[in-house]
C-alpha cells in the first residue's frame, strides 16, 4: 500500500482512524472545529465546518491522496494536518507510529457489532447497486463478516489493535465509542479536546460542535436469533480479557 510506504507523518498531525461504518461522520466535523480556533468565535463566522464538507476538512489518507498518486506532495497542507483512514493500526505507516502525532480511534459498540455489520451491508449494496450488480444477500454477507471478511480487515482485530495500543500509549491514541458520545456529547467532546491539546476555555464553545446521530438497533430488522447468538458468541470470544 502506497500510503504505508510513502506517507511521512508530522508530530502535529491528527489522524481519525476507524473500521468501516462506525460513526466517523460527526468526528470529521468535530475535530477540525476543535483544532481551528477560528471555529470557536462567538459568531461562528470563520467556522470551517460551516463552509466545507466534513470530507474536505478531514480528507481520506488512502482514498483522497494515495489512490490518485502513489507519492503525493503533502507539504503544502497547513499544520496541523488532519487525515482520516480505515487502515488498521498494525498496518499504519511507520512514520505515524514513531512520531508524536495524535490518533483518534472511533468505533460503534465494539462488543455488539451487529449495527456496524448491517450499516456496512447497506453501504455495500448501495454501492454495487449503482454499478448494476445484484444485491449481496444478507446471509452471505453475514457469513463473510463472521469469517473476518470486512472492508477494512477483520472487524474485531481492527478494534483490538487500536484499543491495545491506546492502553500502552494513551498520550498517542484516544479510543472513543460512538455510544458514549451520544450519551454525553459535551463530556466526550471536552475529553477529546484535552487529548488534542486544545481544551475549551468557555462552556459555550462546546455547543458549537456538530455531530450526526446514527441509527442504533437497525440490526433487529435483519438478524435471526441464530445469527444474533453466533455473532455475540464470536465477539465475546474475540474480546475476552479486553
Amino acid at each position: 500500500m502506497d500510503a504505508k510506504s510513502n506517507f511521512q507523518a508530522k508530530d502535529d498531525d491528527v489522524l481519525l482512524t476507524s473500521s468501516v461504518k462506525t460513526g466517523t461522520t460527526w468526528l470529521k466535523a468535530i475535530i477540525p472545529t476543535i483544532m481551528n480556533p477560528k471555529g470557536r468565535k462567538d459568531d461562528g463566522s470563520d467556522d470551517p465546518s460551516l463552509k466545507h464538507h466534513p470530507n474536505e476538512l478531514t480528507p481520506s489518507l488512502e482514498l483522497g491522496f494515495y489512490k490518485v498518486n502513489p507519492n503525493p506532495d503533502l507539504s503544502h497542507m497547513p499544520s496541523p494536518r488532519l487525515f482520516r483512514t480505515h487502515i488498521p493500526y498494525t498496518s499504519l505507516p511507520e512514520s505515524v507510529k514513531t512520531s508524536a502525532c495524535k490518533i483518534v480511534y472511533i468505533t460503534r459498540e465494539s462488543r455488539d457489532p451487529k449495527d456496524t455489520f448491517v450499516s456496512s451491508w447497506h453501504f455495500v449494496n448501495a454501492f454495487i447497486g449503482d454499478q448494476g450488480i445484484d444485491p449481496w444477500p444478507f446471509k452471505n454477507a453475514y457469513g463473510s463478516f463472521c469469517n473476518g471478511v470486512h472492508a477494512a480487515g477483520p472487524f474485531h482485530d481492527h478494534v483490538l489493535g487500536s484499543w491495545r495500543e491506546s492502553i500502552k500509549r494513551p498520550e498517542m491514541i484516544y479510543f472513543m465509542r460512538n455510544e458514549d458520545m451520544k450519551k454525553d456529547p459535551k463530556g466526550e467532546v471536552k475529553k477529546l479536546a484535552c487529548f488534542l491539546g486544545r481544551p475549551f476555555e468557555k462552556e459555550e464553545e462546546v455547543e458549537k460542535v456538530l455531530w450526526r446521530r446514527g441509527i442504533v438497533g437497525d440490526w433487529k430488522n435483519h438478524f435471526t436469533d441464530e445469527m444474533k447468538g453466533k455473532l455475540e458468541q464470536l465477539t465475546a470470544m474475540k474480546f475476552e480479557g479486553s
